[in-house]
């Protein structure tokens, strides 16, 4: 790819004078920069004053397809504002129609241009790892990059989806789920192999290649062959009972069980499908969800619901598809994609995955037969979950309207942040900031503020202020900039008369005099509906026990207290799980792992010897030296 950059000149003004000039803006911008535009494949963005993407798109020939932008009446009302507000042009030139696809879809993802369909996705998806560098390999959930030396399937929708295969292959095929550092230090069976959900490979309970057999009908089992591998086992079933061995054969007869009952407990298991994304869109009330069904193995992986940003006259097959191609952009794809309606440039959507997957991958919309049938079913659940969401974000708008009407609001509130702290006697202290709107709890706003001090330990309102400084600091320069987007329209707190006080001076000291400020205090006898709220403009009132409005702002304070707890204790947690082995100089992970899988615990390298220390994997004479002089301090090294 090459890329290049065009942007509007800055024409002189009409008086002639230097330094007295406007740049362009909307169709003149746009013709300015097709002046050098070529018309080969790419991408191109379009920028606002701030510098801001606008909007993402591609297109096989840039020239031709920038141009039409500048025909404004033949344009929608959202592409013409978009348009009005373009002060530059950024294109990349790439080799295929498909690359451009491509690279559009990273794009959009990265950058979140407001014009563009969005795909709100903002969580990794779980796997199944079995490791490969072990003589008896390890089973266990993995997110995030790919492990060398560790093989991975899925993904899975949900934790508890591979939660669900996970139990089962502990069941069938009695794999350890142990850690390494674990496995290798225990002296005795753990309760997993008690319940005969292992096979205690830590204590010599099986051979390696007894193991190594468990571990390769596994594998067939993840990949689909579950059916040959029944038949296998079943045979064998007979074998040891003809031989009279009965333990044996009751426990490939649970096993057997156990495979059939996962085969059964699945929503959808279509004999049809082997590797495939199933994707069914529903549309209503202006709103779109996308469910989305993960088929592995000819196993169902579970689902996920999505409900993407965009205008309210986009047309589902559009939205189907821009949705297809970011949601690709950070995980492999399957060789079968399945859809409910027929997609625009369907054919250079199949290109581009097979582009990117290295292999075929085909993109249909069944309309009959058992595929259409599992279509119909992801189809039906995103219906069901569009439904459930409006039904939400209605009950939710009567509530926010219901919070403008307690405390005389002109408007009804769009932004509700709620600050809490969370600290043991002033250490690991965090501030927390949690934001809800009219779809309820907004998780991708929420803040953590490691209190950086200095503050007096237990000072609730020194901490407090590091972080409204903190918050408000970054918002007052968003907003001086113009862009008020995060502002928001009340700023509750967990506290009474003083509290208030204390927050309002420091509002005031910031200059934040636009934002409701409220605090929730409980009251003497500290029960939950007794709550006293203060304000600017009323004197402190409770609400009836039984307002609906009074729930929701509890459920508000109440979820920034989790989050500050939660957020507490991980932090704390880092502390707490550091090793004696972090101090030794000259130790990073990969030695620390190896001393690790060595010895079994800190406490084992410390008390081993310079010998044994010397002959560890991955240390040397002098790191062996160093790890040994670090624990003895009182050895002289020869």
């Amino acid at each position: 790819m090459t890329a290049d950059r065009s942007l509007p000149p800055t024409p002189a003004s009409p008086s002639g004078q230097e330094g007295q000039t406007a740049p362009l803006k909307g169709v003149e911008a746009i013709r300015h920069a097709l002046k050098t535009m070529p018309l080969s494949p790419g991408v191109y963005r379009m920028l606002g004053s701030k510098g801001e993407v606008l909007y993402v798109g591609k297109a096989l020939a840039l020239k031709k397809r920038v141009t039409s932008y500048t025909n404004v009446a033949r344009l929608p009302e959202r592409l013409r504002r978009m348009v009005s507000e373009t002060v530059a042009m950024e294109i990349v030139t790439t080799h295929t129609e498909a690359e451009a696809l491509l690279l559009e879809a990273n794009y959009i993802k990265r950058m979140k241009p407001r014009f563009n369909i969005l795909l709100r996705d903002d969580k990794s998806y779980p796997w199944l790892m079995l490791t490969d560098g072990h003589p008896f390999p390890q089973v266990a959930k993995h997110r995030g990059k790919p492990v060398k030396g560790a093989s991975l399937w899925g993904p899975f929708a949900s934790a508890w989806a591979v939660n669900q295969t996970l139990n089962l292959l502990q069941r069938v095929f009695l794999l350890r789920s142990c850690t390494d550092a674990v496995f290798n230090s225990r002296v005795r069976p753990c309760l997993l192999y008690q319940i005969k959900r292992c096979s205690g490979p830590c204590v010599d309970r099986i051979s390696q290649p007894e193991y190594a057999q468990l571990v390769e009908q596994a594998r067939e089992f993840l990949s689909g062959k579950d059916s040959a591998l029944r038949e296998q086992m079943g045979a064998e079933m007979h074998r040891a009972a003809e031989a009279m061995d009965f333990e044996r054969a009751a426990v490939l007869r649970d096993r057997i069980r156990a495979l059939a009952q996962m085969q059964d407990s699945s929503v959808i298991n279509p004999a049809s499908l082997h590797e495939a994304d199933v994707f069914g869109i529903w549309q209503e009330a202006g709103q779109t969800c996308i469910q989305v069904f993960f088929i592995r193995g000819g196993r169902n992986n579970g689902n996920r619901s999505f409900f993407p940003a965009h205008a309210r006259e986009e047309e589902a097959p559009d939205i189907l598809a821009a949705f297809i191609a970011q949601f690709y952009d950070d995980k492999p794809c399957p060789a079968q994609v399945l859809v409910n309606c027929a997609l625009p440039e369907e054919a250079l959507l199949g290109e581009a995955l097979a582009l990117k997957r290295g292999r075929k991958v085909e993109v249909l919309a069944p309309q009959r037969g058992e595929k259409r049938q599992v279509l119909d079913h992801a189809v039906a659940n995103a219906r069901d979950a569009l439904h459930r969401k409006l039904a939400e974000t209605a009950g939710q708008a009567k509530l926010l309207e219901g919070v403008a009407k307690v405390f005389n609001l002109e408007e009804t509130p769009q932004r509700i942040e709620v600050y809490d702290n969370s600290h043991i006697m002033g250490s690991h202290a965090y501030g927390v900031m949690i934001v809800g709107g009219p779809e309820g709890f907004d998780r991708r706003s929420y803040r953590k503020f490691s209190i950086k001090g200095p503050v007096t330990p237990g000072d609730d309102f020194g901490m407090m202020r590091e972080v409204l400084e903190r918050r408000f600091g970054r918002a007052l320069k968003e907003a001086a900039e113009g862009d008020t987007s995060n502002w928001p329209d009340i700023l509750l707190i967990d506290g009474g008369a003083g509290q208030y006080s204390a927050v309002r001076g420091v509002l005031d000291d910031l200059g934040v005099t636009n934002v409701c400020l409220v605090g929730i205090a409980k009251g003497s006898d500290r029960d939950a509906g007794r709550e006293w709220f203060y304000t600017q403009d009323q004197e402190p009132f409770q609400l009836d026990p039984r307002d609906p409005v009074l729930y929701y702002l509890q459920r508000l304070r109440d979820e920034a207290h989790r989050f500050a707890i939660t957020t507490h204790r991980a932090g704390r947690s880092k502390t707490l799980v550091r090793s004696e082995l972090d101090d030794v100089p000259g130790i990073g992970p990969a030695r620390k792992k190896a001393l690790l899988h060595a010895f079994g615990s800190a406490r084992g390298v410390k008390q081993a010897g310079l010998a044994e220390l010397e002959s560890a994997a991955g240390i040397n004479r002098e790191t062996a030296r160093a790890i040994y002089g670090h624990f003895h301090p009182d050895w002289v090294p020869e």
